[in-house]
């Protein structure tokens, strides 16, 4: 088992939508718990995606109310922390799915790469293939939803030492990459 968080905007296109709740749905049939931001969008397709597959969700929320958390969430902690909680949201994830582009995805990837946690991106903020960037060796950018859920297992297999988990076909196009904010 192992901590997926599913990150990307509020505002999220269909295309985005249908990504991020199939990317929840493949956590939980493979016994991962989904970390997100708690509210709309990227958020609650991805958590809705997880909790209709029976895993679990767990929601850090922006805000001092639990009750603004999206109906998906099996557990809603409200930080008080605004934007501050996206380093909370990947310190307590063990590999980021990052899911089109706003500016907090765009600081969660950049926290992902700067403290060493496994990230993936699809259709997101322009970013430059890894082999470009020799300071984020765990940055993998996906063109397709398979490729992203596959790069997701891959990552969840090296930290716990075992194979490579090899995502199922979902035939979905990845989303368009646009930044919302």
């Amino acid at each position: 088992m192992g901590y997926l968080l599913i990150s990307g905007p509020g505002d999220a296109s269909a295309a985005e939508a249908d990504a991020s709740s199939a990317a929840g749905r493949w956590a939980a049939e493979h016994g991962h718990v989904v970390v997100c931001g708690g509210l709309g969008g990227v958020m609650a397709a991805g958590a809705r995606g997880a909790a209709e597959a029976g895993g679990v969700v767990v929601g850090l929320l922006p805000g001092s109310d639990r009750a603004d958390g999206n109906a998906w969430l099996t557990v809603a902690i409200p930080t008080g922390l605004g934007e501050m909680r996206n380093a909370l949201l990947v310190r307590a994830a063990d590999v980021v799915l990052c899911v089109g582009g706003s500016w907090g995805t765009l600081s969660e990837l950049a926290l992902a790469v700067r403290t060493g946690v496994p990230v993936v991106a699809l259709g997101t903020w322009p970013v430059a293939e890894p082999a470009a960037v020799p300071d984020a060796p765990g940055l993998t950018v996906a063109h397709s939803l398979d490729e992203a859920l596959r790069a997701v297992g891959a990552a969840f297999a090296r930290l716990s030492g075992g194979a490579t988990d090899a995502a199922p076909t979902t035939g979905t196009p990845p989303p368009t990459g646009r930044p919302s904010r």
